[in-house]
């Protein structure tokens, strides 16, 4: 009678592990296309088993990267990632055509602060704090400052629009890193920080605009206690599973700790988590450790200039990792 008993438990704890590691989350807006949702689904349906292999390109050169891991590995990456500060015409027909040959679209904005022009750019405004006091009128409702943030904003969603209208899905993942302290918007925890950015972008591109092509990616830093680099705890700046589809970390330096991995796990309370951008690329050890990373990003030009191509060509050889011939 015990054994049959044991046996009842053992089958019973199979079943539940089962069940919560196909576990799948519904997209937090409820509006969302019928291609975000499938490509959600997709994610989930690779979850702990494979990993999609991604690069980022920049907007002035928007395939030099891409183009470089096919000369390394003789494979092309499955997820193509850009900028959309510039917003250019050529941006929105390279995404276009990505998308078109099967690929994985991923967006970000490197924001320049709201009171300076979009033409100082990363160096010139998205690196360096702001005060106190410019904060405090950046997140209020009406003020001069979050005027302008709304404008940029609202820019920004004229050319998602034309991607959203091309029925295509984007992995859209602003603010990221703000768990450092390097951009204007970083180290700003709580509600009435990066939180409230968020929420209210959340609030604007889906309840406004309509995007519901976006899969929103929660991106921070990989922590870390490094003096005048220090990357902070995520669960200080994370705005709550509600506004959040997929996390992320940012990791460079080879700074692949497990509790990069493990935190954003339990923070996520299931949810989906990635590399969102990485400098050194992970080695297939790694990868197995470190399972549920749904896909990774190198970061642009990174493939030559901070990598061995020969680390390159085994991430790219590993059974676990997906690439453009290889999904769906």
């Amino acid at each position: 009678m015990k054994t049959n008993i044991y046996l009842t438990l053992f089958f019973l704890s199979m079943f539940f592990l089962s069940c919560k590691k196909t576990e799948t989350f519904e997209s937090v807006n409820p509006n969302a296309s019928k291609e975000a949702k499938e490509l959600l689904a997709y994610l989930y349906s690779i979850r702990g088993k494979k990993i999609i292999s991604g690069q980022h390109n920049y907007p002035h050169e928007l395939l030099r990267s891409t183009d470089s891991i096919q000369a390394m590995t003789g494979k092309l990456p499955a997820l193509w990632g850009t900028d959309i500060s510039s917003m250019s015409d050529k941006l929105v027909e390279e995404a276009i055509r990505q998308h078109k040959k099967g690929a994985i679209i991923t967006l970000m904005y490197h924001q320049v602060k709201p009171f300076d022009h979009d033409s100082l750019g990363y160096a010139g405004s998205v690196k360096g704090m702001v005060t106190d006091e410019q904060w405090e009128q950046i997140i209020t409702p009406g003020s001069e400052y979050y005027k302008m943030l709304l404008h940029k904003i609202d820019q920004r969603a004229e050319v998602l629009k034309k991607l959203r209208d091309a029925n295509i899905p984007v992995l859209w993942r602003p603010y990221h890193e703000m768990n450092g302290m390097w951009f204007w918007y970083g180290n700003r925890p709580g509600k009435k920080g990066v939180q409230f950015l968020w929420k209210m972008m959340y609030d604007r591109y889906t309840n406004h605009h309509k995007l519901n092509n976006l899969i929103w990616v929660w991106n921070a830093n990989g922590p870390r206690d490094r003096e005048n680099d220090e990357a902070y705890a995520y669960h200080l700046f994370y705005p709550g599973n509600e506004y959040v589809d997929v996390l992320a970390a940012d990791i460079y330096r080879n700074d692949y700790k497990q509790s990069h991995h493990d935190e954003l796990v339990e923070l996520g309370e299931g949810k989906l988590i990635a590399l969102g951008e990485i400098g050194q690329v992970p080695s297939p050890e790694i990868i197995e450790q470190q399972p549920e990373w749904a896909w990774f990003m190198i970061w642009a030009r990174f493939p030559w200039t901070h990598n061995d191509r020969e680390d390159v060509q085994k991430l790219y050889n590993s059974e676990r990792v997906l690439t453009l011939d290889e999904i769906q």
